[in-house]
């Protein structure tokens, strides 16, 4: 072996274990860390809804809302966005003439480079008395299931799941259509052809041959946007009201806080080290939970890239 190929390959090597050793090192500081408060913790850490760490001689703090609320706003957002990126995705690949087709993806993509407190500010004080109308309709309408029950903010409709779940989705859809994009157009177009060739209309084209091929890069587009939502932090905590004396209550029209905006919202408590335990372990779940959706995206479009 060269010379110049044994430093490359060993730079590599070296870069790949500096990654693997970095993510064991943050998870080890995480449960370090937490270790303390959680055994100074007078309440169920995974059962309990309430969280009180301003006195850090009696902890009492559970992470059971802050983790429904963290999977709810994310899955509501997943909910709008994935079907508007598949149609973005594939009226780019599809449909639009190529000068038309770029110059919207780099629109499209764009969207990702703008920071969270904007989103944030634009959710809170422009979307959300837009959406106010519609969720109280919904709720007068549908209030007998639960999803679009009475929220415990009631009878603030703007500061709830449901709006936060609208930005959400505005803030991932650039990472799903970019990446089923890029999965949609690598269809052979041997196959794209023969549908053609034997009579097939556009859209059984995409229903035969685009769809079969790329529907499991769509799905793991969709779990890295599911990633991307359950860690937002500063949007989040803009625009979700935090109930006085409520819990979750399962309804899109509910406020509460996520572990990410929970975290943000309180680092005042972070000079004690105790209370700031009680936030570390909140991390620690959050940061075990996109660390194991994200794997399971990379394995799926992986998967994806080998056949």
């Amino acid at each position: 072996m060269r010379p110049g190929d044994r430093i490359f390959k060993n730079l590599s090597t070296g870069a790949g274990v500096f990654v693997v050793a970095l993510i064991a090192l943050i998870g080890i500081f995480l449960i370090v860390q937490a270790i303390p408060a959680l055994s100074a913790n007078n309440a169920n850490f995974l059962t309990d809804r309430f969280w009180h760490t301003s006195d850090p001689t009696n902890l009492e703090f559970g992470i059971l809302d802050l983790l429904l609320v963290t999977i709810y706003t994310s899955l509501v957002a997943l909910i709008i966005a994935m079907p508007i990126s598949l149609g973005i995705a594939l009226f780019l690949t599809q449909y639009a003439p190529r000068r038309l087709a770029r110059p919207f993806a780099y629109i499209v993509d764009l969207l990702a480079a703008v920071p969270s407190i904007i989103f944030g500010l634009w959710g809170i004080l422009v979307l959300a008395p837009e959406l106010a109308p519609i969720a109280e309709w919904l709720n007068d309408t549908l209030g007998f299931i639960p999803i679009f029950g009475t929220g415990n903010v009631f009878p603030n409709y703007q500061g709830t799941i449901f709006t936060a779940g609208v930005v959400l989705a505005v803030m991932v859809l650039p990472i799903i259509t970019s990446l089923s994009r890029e999965v949609f157009e690598r269809t052979p177009t041997a196959h794209i052809e023969g549908a053609l060739a034997l009579g097939a209309t556009r859209w059984e084209v995409i229903r035969t041959t685009v769809l079969p091929f790329g529907k499991s890069g769509y799905i793991g587009a969709s779990m890295l946007g599911l990633g991307r939502a359950l860690g937002e932090t500063i949007a989040l905590a803009v625009i979700l009201y935090i109930p006085i004396g409520r819990t979750f209550d399962w309804s899109v029209f509910d406020g509460g806080a996520t572990f990410a905006s929970q975290i943000a919202a309180n680092y005042a408590e972070f000079n004690n080290p105790t209370s700031a335990g009680a936030y570390i372990a909140a991390g620690l779940v959050l940061f075990v939970l996109t660390f194991a959706v994200n794997f399971a995206a990379r394995t799926i479009i992986g998967e994806r890239k080998a056949d």
